[in-house]
């Protein structure tokens, strides 16, 4: 079904909307930056990133902490130790059209005031296709290297970076800064990793999709020696902390780079206005799949410093550069086969088996088909010649078919109606309040369906969850089919089996220290955090960054599990829902009609039904007073709706998780929904049983200037980040909040500050600069 335009949202539509954007960006940035395993192309990645931040642009109130347009990379591992970047690694604002480049430049000579005839210097340069790095230079000798990780905060990866011939160890020539920081890419030639792939199939080890997750993979090597074995290779392109300028111009800085020892880019042009780039873009274009490396896209950067100086930034970007992404690659092949993919939630994904075609290098051989409506709407059989998308991507997609009129072709693809595991558990296809129904069908055996049940399990060994040593998902299948595993607690029950444990020993060819590791592994997860622990639940809509918040705002197991047991059985009815869904009808709406005095005859007969709502509700907006108009044409609609939302609405228990910052109701209704599930809560209690201690989270301060104070960040923060600025704040006690009201204690406002300014002003609000608030807490 086709989203309605931004501007036709309400404002707690776009709410809804922008939190699942967000949260599905942040899963895509996750597995993209720090797990090295993308799921969607870049192509749909960005249309999700367009579409949040058109909303953020049309509803700036709903920006802040979290949102897409104040979030740069994802969080770093943990395999490595963290660097904090000098001068933070941004990411770049998307051009995908011609238009979208004449704007841009448009904007700049705007900003810069600048006369019709005086031309904008540029320089153009492929935007390659692999892993960002940073590398300090103190004195001209390497001391660090890192990744970008957050933008903020990196991987300290010094000793890998080392080992790639194009990072000199020791600055050559004259000139540099006594401190600077290089940045460039880390990427694969292509026929270099063709090679390794070819070579690791052969020998049976793993290979890669494409180079850019080779290049990300080999660089975060535990051991540099495996990396030293990688034909990794490095561009410079930027640098971020400098003790002194060193040039006037960006190809200037270039061309110091290089005669310091760096490789840069031969393809960077120095060029001048929207004319200028469109032939270094068309250019690239055309020479893309023999440059011998991946690009996609054209990075353009204003070539006068002392102009991007003045540019500066707005939010996660720089205003005086932009990358102007290509088109999806495109490839046609045969489509052999689909297969159904069950997910960790049941839900059924069509997966394409294809006839292997090469696509920008990389061999496909699956392609994703999205859900049975997409498998409709294209018209895509077994047996056809279809369009076959790549943009970077693990599993790309099918665009349509070709031969659709051959006269041979074979019948239509019927969806599976039941789960394609043994139990053929019947699919259902979820639907909202309204009665429209989700494109997604799930299998509803959760942990009885096999297939599930290792999607739970791999993810909760994963690296962001219980993070089990030597527990992969080559072992968890092994075990699940052999019976040893069917829940979390049975891992750790097999870690003193010792029936078991001998026959991976004699029967398995484990070897005795192999054994001994996965022992060691799992034993050494019977201690494990709070917000861990909650993510390893595999709850649906509780992901990484939710369980943080929680573990955060309840401390410790026990306050979590009580309130979440209080909130399951505080449910809203489906009238509830209903009406909370109704366009026009805020939380403040529900709160009005539900503090209604209930009155059992209409005191106003002779009234519109408009004067009635106004006499009964004071004080609502004109389009809530339409909305509850279309749904009740009489006084005695219009209690039955107060009663609603007197008595069907959700308990306090679940109001209290769905008003936690970073929460809000689509999580609460679904730690609701798990935990009011008798299996569910018996699965956990077992688990629990298992485990040594579960870690309270971090208590906030409470000796600190803020400490139990509310606080709002809103404008284009420029000495931090929006996700710093939170951590920050809530290590000191405060709590940090999305809105403000009269229970705001401190508005802190950067360049930009727009309805929440105003609003701050309304209730009498602290306002505070940025400097201000540094003071403050004392930063």
């Amino acid at each position: 079904m086709a989203l309605p335009p931004v501007d036709q949202l309400t404002e707690d539509q776009a709410r809804a909307e922008l939190d699942r954007l967000a949260t599905e960006i942040a899963g895509h940035d996750a597995l993209y930056f720090t797990e090295d395993a993308p799921q969607i192309s870049d192509a749909d990645y960005d249309a999700l990133k367009r579409r949040a931040l058109a909303i953020e642009a049309w509803f700036p109130s709903l920006s802040g902490t979290g949102t897409p347009s104040q979030t740069v990379g994802a969080p770093v591992s943990t395999q490595f130790a963290e660097v904090r970047h000098g001068v933070p690694m941004l990411s770049l604002d998307n051009a995908f059209d011609e238009g979208e480049v004449t704007d841009f430049v448009a904007r700049i000579r705007r900003f810069l005031k600048l006369p019709a005839a005086e031309p904008v210097a540029f320089v153009a340069e492929p935007k390659i296709d692999g892993l960002s790095a940073s590398l300090r230079y103190e004195h001209g000798v390497l001391v660090v290297g890192a990744t970008r990780g957050d933008g903020r905060t990196g991987e300290d990866v010094t000793a890998n970076l080392r080992t790639l011939k194009d990072i000199p160890q020791r600055l050559k020539g004259t000139g540099w800064p006594d401190v600077v920081e290089v940045r460039g890419e880390v990427y694969a030639p292509g026929d270099a990793f063709a090679a390794f792939n070819a070579e690791a199939e052969a020998a049976g080890r793993r290979t890669y999709a494409n180079p850019r997750n080779f290049a990300a993979g080999s660089l975060r090597q535990k051991d540099p020696a495996i990396t030293a074995q990688r034909p990794l290779r490095f561009f410079a392109y930027a640098w971020g902390e400098t003790s002194a300028p060193f040039a006037e111009t960006q190809h200037e800085a270039m061309t110091r780079l290089a005669a310091w020892g760096f490789v840069v880019n031969d393809r960077s042009r120095q060029v001048e206005d929207v004319a200028g780039l469109m032939d270094v873009y068309r250019g690239l274009e055309r020479d893309r799949a023999r440059l011998g490396y991946d690009i996609d896209g054209v990075v353009y950067k204003v070539d006068r410093l002392d102009w991007q100086a003045r540019l500066g930034f707005v939010a996660r970007s720089p205003r005086w550069a932009i990358a102007h992404k290509f088109p999806a690659e495109q490839a046609t092949t045969v489509l052999e086969g689909i297969d159904i993919q069950v997910g960790r939630t049941g839900s059924h994904t069509p997966v394409a088996r294809l006839h292997p075609v090469t696509v920008g290098g990389v061999v496909v051989r699956n392609a994703t088909l999205h859900n049975a409506d997409e498998i409709a709407r294209k018209d895509v059989r077994i047996g056809d010649t279809v369009t076959l998308q790549r943009a970077g991507d693990v599993i790309p997609q099918i665009v349509g078919v070709v031969d659709a009129d051959r006269p041979d072709r074979g019948p239509a693809y019927v969806f599976p109606l039941t789960c394609v595991c043994p139990l053929k558990t019947a699919l259902v296809k979820e639907t909202n309040a309204s009665g429209e129904e989700s494109v997604v069908r799930r299998c509803t055996g959760e942990l009885a369906c096999p297939f599930q049940r290792i999607e739970h399990l791999k993810h909760f060994v994963s690296r962001r969850a219980f993070d089990i040593e030597g527990l992969g998902e080559k072992q968890i299948i092994s075990f699940v089919e052999r019976g040893w595993i069917r829940e979390p607690a049975d891992i750790f029950r097999l870690a003193r089996d010792a029936e078991k444990l001998d026959i991976l020993r004699t029967e398995d060819g484990y070897g005795e220290t192999s054994v001994a590791n996965l022992v060691a592994g799992i034993t050494a997860r019977r201690t494990i955090s709070l917000d861990r622990f909650i993510y390893g639940l595999g709850i649906r809509d509780i992901g990484e960054q939710t369980s943080l918040v929680l573990a955060r705002a309840f401390g410790s197991w026990t306050a979590f599990e009580t309130a979440c047991v209080a909130a399951s059985t505080g449910l809203p009815g489906d009238d509830w829902v209903a009406l909370a869904d109704t366009p026009g009808v805020s939380a403040r709406v529900l709160t009005v009609l539900a503090e209604a005095p209930p009155r059992a005859t209409d005191p106003w007969p002779d009234a519109p039904i408009d004067m009635k709502i106004s006499h009964a509700f004071p004080g609502l907006t004109s389009p809530a007073r339409r909305a509850l108009a279309a749904l009740a044409d009489d006084w005695t609609g219009l209690a039955r709706l107060a009663s609603i939302a007197r008595n069907e609405g959700p308990s306090p228990a679940l109001g209290l998780i769905a008003g936690l910052s970073g929460v809000g109701p689509v999580a609460a209704r679904a730690l609701a929904l798990f935990f009011r599930e008798t299996h569910n809560r018996a699965m956990v209690d077992a688990l629990v049983t298992e485990l040594d201690r579960i870690e309270d989270a971090e208590k906030p301060k409470s000796d600190t200037p803020v400490a139990g104070k509310t606080v709002v960040f809103t404008g284009a923060l420029e000495r931090f980040t929006r996700d710093e600025a939170k951590a920050r704040a809530e290590s000191l006690g405060a709590r940090v909040s999305g809105s403000v009201s009269k229970k705001t204690d401190y508005l802190v406002a950067g360049p930009g500050a727009g309805s929440k300014m105003a609003d701050a002003v309304k209730h009498g609000v602290t306002v505070l600069t940025e400097d201000e608030w540094l003071a403050l807490i004392g930063t």
